[in-house]
């Protein structure tokens, strides 16, 4: 009889699937409208510009749960990597599917990531071999989770603090806040300060850029990501090295990472040392400033969320800013889809409506964007909630390559927004500075917010 039960709640996500997919394609075909009677520049370009806006996103994959969601494209979008085509997986179990079946559908990565290394890969670009497993296990001793609550999280929330009370009432978030505190956490728990922070920054994003998001490869990033390694690798080098004759015994990532090369645990010599070392902090530096500045974007945007969000802020409930932060960013993830290679031929939904056969060598795109806005699996998805249980977000991946510091990001992002939050008046700068700005970049490179100068009564961050 469960099924007879159940039959309600199915019928009216159908109908909400429905719903959702022709109200959709209205008002894309609206903004299509308006873009070709209105408007400067080619018809083309603002067209681009209203698909890839996070709005345009998500209407683009209702259109597509709706009328094809599982969809294969002869033409090969992504020439970063090698591949024979491309097909787009929107619904939330497909997504998920596609993402458990290593065997199917595999990271791309390695390629890029030897160039960064000088010649290995990181496990992030492994499939699930008994290497993979090794170097995992090994980096998940050194970067422990009860690390997040008594090292981690008092920093960025110490740091976070210390910059926002600094600053006069104004702020370049990206700049003045998350860039730096998150470059900090480098030096005083990973124990790899780099030459300077600004080298740091730029190397991570640059590395980061063009291991994930330079899909077309291009030319002059190559060249910058190139001499972007080297300079990594040479200083990261001479930074192991350094320690190790110092015969300073310091408890942080590195200092763990030698403490197990001199008790003999196998492989933990000084080159994959750096080469797992380089694979974190590119994965931590530059995404956790973009995640923080795009969270407190969509916020600003959401003045009912903003206000719930300083609400928490001011009187100390961290999981109430927490879970603001992270519906944000279900609005406005990272990475709205996450990639794989088909390793064989593959059927994605078999037995359904609409399975799809899928070729060895095609670049899959699962949309984490869309699964989480899935309304066959998601309670309202339109609509912004706090009280959605953590398996809603998929904001870092799923299945054997979830981010490895998927813990990490859950005390970092919330700590690094709350002091800012806490601050009363908090609002957008006026005009282009209070938006963000790229500056070239796939990241945010500025957002100017500006607040009152008082801190209201309450606890401190």
């Amino acid at each position: 009889m469960s099924w007879l039960i159940n039959l309600p709640v199915a019928t009216w996500r159908r109908l909400l699937l429905l719903a959702e997919g022709v109200g959709a394609a209205l008002l894309l075909a609206g903004a299509g409208l308006t873009a070709l009677l209105r408007g400067s520049g080619p018809l083309g370009a603002r067209l681009a510009a209203i698909l890839a806006s996070p709005v345009g996103q998500r209407r683009v994959f209702a259109v597509l749960r709706l009328v094809q969601p599982n969809l294969r494209v002869g033409r090969v979008l992504v020439t970063a990597y090698a591949n024979s085509g491309t097909a787009l997986v929107t619904r939330r179990d497909d997504v998920i599917d596609v993402l458990s079946r290593d065997d199917d559908f595999g990271v791309v990565y390695g390629p890029r990531m030897k160039t960064i290394t000088g010649g290995e890969n990181f496990f992030l670009g492994m499939q699930n071999t008994p290497r993979y497993t090794r170097d995992v296990s090994n980096m998940r001793l050194v970067v422990r989770r009860e690390d997040v609550p008594s090292v981690v999280a008092p920093f960025v929330a110490r740091e976070a603090e210390g910059r926002v009370a600094a600053a006069p009432g104004s702020l370049d978030v990206p700049q003045a806040l998350t860039l730096p505190v998150a470059a900090g956490l480098l030096d005083h728990y990973f124990g790899t300060p780099g030459p300077s922070r600004a080298a740091m920054i730029d190397w991570t994003t640059t590395l980061f850029w063009y291991l994930f998001l330079d899909l077309k490869a291009d030319p002059a990033l190559d060249g910058r990501a190139v001499a972007a390694a080297a300079a990594f690798r040479d200083w990261l080098d001479g930074h192991i090295a350094a320690r190790k004759a110092s015969g300073e015994v310091r408890d942080d990532v590195l200092g763990r990472c030698l403490a197990l090369q001199a008790s003999g645990t196998p492989d933990m010599d000084d080159r994959t040392i750096r080469d797992n070392l380089i694979g974190l902090l590119i994965g931590e530096l530059p995404t956790t400033s973009a995640a923080a500045t795009l969270a407190l974007d969509e916020l600003l945007d959401r003045p009912t969320a903003l206000a719930g969000a300083q609400a928490a802020a001011r009187t100390g409930d961290d999981a109430g800013v927490a879970a603001h932060v992270f519906e944000a960013l279900r609005f406005r993830p990272l990475n709205p889809v996450i990639y794989r290679r088909a390793l064989r031929d593959a059927t994605v939904a078999g037995g359904s409506l609409r399975a799809c056969r899928i070729q060895e060598g095609t670049m899959v795109f699962a949309a984490n964007l869309s699964a989480m806005f899935d309304p066959l699996a998601v309670p309202q998805p339109g609509r912004f909630r706090t009280d959605r249980p953590w398996e809603t977000y998929m904001l870092w991946g799923s299945g054997l390559h979830l981010c490895f510091g998927a813990h990490l990001n859950r005390a970092t992002l919330p700590g690094l927004l709350k002091p800012l939050l806490a601050r009363p008046g908090l609002r957008r700068a006026e005009g282009p500075r209070g938006r963000i700005d790229q500056d070239g970049t796939p990241f945010p490179a500025h957002l100017h917010v500006v607040f009152d100068r008082s801190r209201p009564d309450g606890p401190r961050c």
